[in-house]
């Protein structure tokens, strides 16, 4: 009788673990979805086709060769940005089709990647807004017919593992350090790191620090190289979303690392990984190289 209950005790947890695992497998395959979905939207990041600097002063838009900026599918003439101390203003020009904001406007003053809403200028499929990166000032131009979209070669992934779901040790900093961070531009950014996540995989220790991208964020950000980058994943960085820190704990899901938007386009403007998020461990999860191309 005792033997039968303990068998019985037995397969009713190894029913219960798989039952648990392909509830975790299912999380994941969602995820991974809604991942593809980001990306391919209208919006996403494989509609990107363009990054050009303003200068100070005068820059013209257009498709005409001897316009300051060249944009694609523009009219030979589609207007004006004036960069001023900072201060970005557009004049379109009367024939150029182009709308601000969606409204058939001329003029604006031009809100940047730091606000919510920045100004979106638009003509046909294609479309730009304004970012600040340090000191510079650029227009990030989309077009939802970018080949990067309409070619997109879809994404692979390693296989779903809950031994990469790692509960690691919270250590919080006291007060929070701000650390440089450097990105694809070769400029470094400021960053505020609130504490380090500490972890143990095959019997070794690693230590890596999430920033908080902006004051008030509900979720820490980690940039992370590891020994599979350049070979199996993305050179330069991968990217994964963490919740704040519970009871000591920080729970960071390797299975939900992916890829950076220059894995997808060269222009794209993505922070790096500073020297202690460069793990000697390879993270066999989340997502691999991207197989297609920039072109």
């Amino acid at each position: 009788m005792i033997n039968s209950m303990l068998l019985a005790t037995a397969v009713f947890a190894a029913t219960a673990g798989i039952a648990a695992d392909s509830a975790y497998v299912r999380q994941i395959q969602d995820w991974q979805s809604k991942r593809v979905e980001r990306l391919r939207a209208p919006g996403g990041w494989l509609t990107l086709v363009g990054l050009d600097w303003l200068k100070d002063g005068n820059n013209t838009l257009g498709s005409a060769k001897d316009s300051d900026i060249v944009l694609p599918k523009a009219p030979a003439r589609l207007g004006t940005i004036t960069l001023d101390h900072g201060k970005a203003a557009i004049v379109l020009d009367a024939k150029s089709g182009a709308t601000i904001d969606g409204k058939p406007q001329r003029e604006a003053i031009l809100l940047d990647d730091s606000h919510d809403k920045p100004t979106m200028v638009a003509w046909g499929t294609v479309s730009f807004y304004l970012i600040q990166r340090g000191d510079k000032f650029g227009l990030r131009v989309k077009d939802t017919d970018a080949p990067t979209r309409t070619q997109f070669a879809g994404l692979e992934y390693f296989p779903i593992d809950p031994s990469w779901r790692i509960e690691a040790k919270w250590e919080a900093y006291d007060p929070p350090h701000e650390v440089e961070e450097p990105n694809v531009l070769g400029q470094i950014d400021k960053v505020v790191v609130p504490g380090a996540a500490v972890f143990e995989r095959d019997g070794v220790a690693y230590r890596v620090e999430p920033v908080v991208e902006t004051p008030g964020d509900t979720e820490y950000f980690l940039v992370f190289a590891d020994k599979t980058s350049g070979h199996e994943t993305y050179g330069a960085a991968r990217f994964v979303y963490t919740e704040p820190p519970k009871d000591g704990k920080i729970v960071i899901d390797f299975n939900k690392a992916y890829n950076p938007p220059c894995a997808f386009t060269p222009y794209a403007t993505c922070p790096l990984p500073t020297s202690q998020n460069r793990l000697k461990l390879r993270v066999t999860a989340g997502e691999k190289k991207y197989r297609g191309t920039h072109e």
